[in-house]
C-alpha cells in the first residue's frame, strides 16, 4: 500500500476511534515506515567512498534524483509537498543530523533538548518549549550520536555511556544512553552562534550597561585576572569570548577546553581540548596536564574554559607567576561561592594546604569576579561586578562595585530592575591608569541608575 492509500485509510476511519492527536501519530508513523524503507534502500545503491568525494551540492542533487527514482520504482504516489520533505529529511539523514537538521539552521534556537526519540525541546530567548520534530525510533537517535561523536573521535556505548562532543560549528554536545540513561538516548545541544556576539550586543540586549562594559573592556587591556561565575546557561561562555575580544592581537593566547566552545578572533591562539580514556581506561588527558603544559609554551593568556577540578592549583599558580590576564569560567550561585568552589578545587590537588594559604593564593591570583544571572524572564545580566581586595584574617575580602536590583515582574513576564554602582571607588583604577585606560568618576555615582 503507497503512503497516499496508507493515509487515506487512516483519515477514513470513524472519527469517535482516533481523536486529532491519534490521527497524527498514526501519519507521522506511516510517513517515518516509508522514510526508513526508502534510506534502508538508498544506501544499498550509493557508492559510500565515491560520496566522500563529491561536493556537497552535487551529493544533495544525486540524493534528489536517487530517492525520486526509488518512489517511482515502488509506485508510491506523494504530493508536491510530501515528495520535497522525504527528499529533503533523507538528504539530511545521509548529509546531515537527521531530524535535527531544521532545528540546527534556525538562528532563535539557543538549545536543543532531546530526551529520547519522541521528545525533543528547544529554547528560544531564554524559554523552553516543545517541538513537532521525532526520530523514527531510539536506535535512529542512536546513529545520530554515534554519528556526532565519531566525528572528533569519541565513543559512547555500554562501557561509556556518556560522552561530551561539539559540531562542527562548535556547539557542544552532551549524550547519556542506557543503561545510565533509564528511558532511552538523551541528547543536549548547546548552540553558539555562526557570528558570535560582542560587547555591543550584550549592551543592546540590557546584559550590562555601557559603563560597566567600558570598565570590562578596560579590565582584560589592563591583564587584570578574572573569573566569570554563574548556574547553567547563564551565558558565562559567551561572556568569555567577548570578553577575550579585547585582548590586543599581538598577544599569544592558550585555550584550554573539556570541549572546544570558545571562538577567539585574534590571529594568535592556540586551541587545546582535554581527551577522554580509551576503552582500556589508558590515554586520558585532563585539563590539569593541559594547563601544566601551556605553561611551558610560552602563553602571554592563558584561557580555561571552564574550571572544575584539580587544575584549579595549576591555573592560581600560574597567575601568580606572571602570566597576567588569565581568564576562566566557573560553575557558582554567587561571587562568594565561586570563591569557595575554587578552594575546593584547590584541595582536590592532593597538596595539603591550610585554608589560610589556598585562601591567600585566590586573594592574590583573582582580582574581579563577575557574576551572571538567567532571570525567570530567560535574560541573561551581569547581576554583579566585584573586586578581591585581599585578606582580613582567614577571610577573602571583596568590594561590589557594580550590582543588578531587581524590582519586580511586568504583566508579560519582564522582570524589571536596575543596574546600579556601589559608590565604591575601585583599587583596580591604579592598574587601568598605568596601562593608560581612563575611566570616569561618574561611572561610580551610587545616586545613578540604569533600566
Amino acid at each position: 500500500m503507497s503512503l497516499r492509500d496508507r493515509l487515506n485509510d487512516i483519515q477514513q476511519q470513524p472519527t469517535k476511534s482516533l481523536n486529532p492527536r491519534e490521527l497524527r501519530a498514526e501519519e507521522d508513523h506511516a510517513y517515518q515506515e516509508l522514510k526508513s524503507a526508502i534510506h534502508s534502500q538508498l544506501l544499498e545503491r550509493i557508492d559510500l567512498a565515491a560520496m566522500e568525494k563529491m561536493p556537497e551540492d552535487r551529493l544533495r542533487v544525486e540524493l534528489k534524483m536517487l530517492v525520486e527514482q526509488l518512489l517511482a520504482e515502488q509506485g508510491t504516489v506523494l504530493n508536491l509537498d510530501e515528495r520535497a520533505r522525504l527528499v529533503r529529511d533523507i538528504q539530511n539523514e545521509v548529509l546531515g543530523l537527521g531530524p535535527l537538521e531544521p532545528l540546527l539552521a534556525d538562528p532563535t534556537i539557543s538549545d536543543i533538548l532531546v530526551n529520547t526519540c519522541n521528545t525533543i525541546y528547544v529554547e528560544r530567548r531564554g524559554k523552553i518549549e516543545p517541538t513537532d520534530v521525532r526520530f523514527t525510533n531510539n536506535a535512529h537517535l542512536m546513529k545520530i550520536i554515534d554519528k556526532i561523536v565519531s566525528r572528533i573521535g569519541r565513543r559512547v556505548d555500554e562501557s561509556s555511556p556518556m560522552v561530551d562532543a561539539r559540531l562542527p560549528d562548535g556547539s557542544r554536545v552532551n549524550a547519556i544512553i542506557p543503561p545510565l540513561a533509564l528511558d532511552g538516548p538523551i541528547l543536549s545541544i548547546r548552540r553558539f552562534p555562526a557570528d558570535p556576539l560582542r560587547m555591543d550586543d550584550l549592551i543592546r540586549l540590557k546584559a550590562l550597561t555601557p559603563e560597566m562594559a567600558e570598565i570590562i573592556a578596560g579590565l582584560v587591556k589592563a591583564k587584570v585576572n578574572m573569573i566569570i561565575s554563574g548556574g547553567t546557561g547563564t551565558g558565562k561562555t559567551t561572556m568569555l569570548n567577548v570578553m577575550s575580544g579585547f585582548i590586543p592581537a599581538n598577544e599569544r593566547i592558550l585555550t584550554i577546553e573539556d570541549s572546544a566552545e570558545l571562538q577567539l578572533q585574534q590571529p594568535h591562539v592556540v586551541r587545546m581540548e582535554t581527551r577522554p580514556p580509551n576503552i582500556e581506561g589508558k590515554g586520558e588527558v585532563t585539563q590539569r596536564a593541559l594547563v601544566r603544559n601551556s605553561l611551558r609554551m610560552r602563553p602571554d593568556r592563558i584561557i580555561i574554559g571552564e574550571v572544575r577540578g584539580a587544575e584549579a592549583l595549576d591555573m592560581l599558580q600560574a597567575m601568580n607567576t606572571g602570566h597576567e590576564g588569565s581568564l576562566t569560567t566557573i560553575h557558582a550561585n554567587s561571587s562568594r561561592d565561586a570563591l569557595t568552589r575554587l578552594e575546593n578545587m584547590v584541595g582536590m590537588a592532593g597538596m595539603n594546604l591550610p585554608p589560610k594559604a589556598m585562601r591567600q593564593q585566590i586573594s592574590s591570583a583573582i582580582s574581579v569576579v563577575l557574576q551572571l544571572v538567567r532571570y525567570s524572564d530567560g535574560k541573561r545580566r551581569v547581576a554583579s561586578l566585584q573586586e578581591i581586595t585581599g585578606m582580613e584574617g582567614d577571610v577573602i575580602t571583596m568590594q561590589e562595585i557594580f550590582s543588578y536590583a531587581q524590582t519586580g515582574i511586568d504583566k508579560e513576564g519582564n522582570v524589571l530592575g536596575h543596574f546600579k554602582a556601589s559608590g565604591i571607588r575601585p583599587k583596580f583604577m591604579q592598574r587601568l591608569a598605568t596601562f593608560g585606560i581612563t575611566i570616569k568618576d561618574e561611572y561610580f555615582d551610587p545616586t545613578r541608575t540604569y533600566e
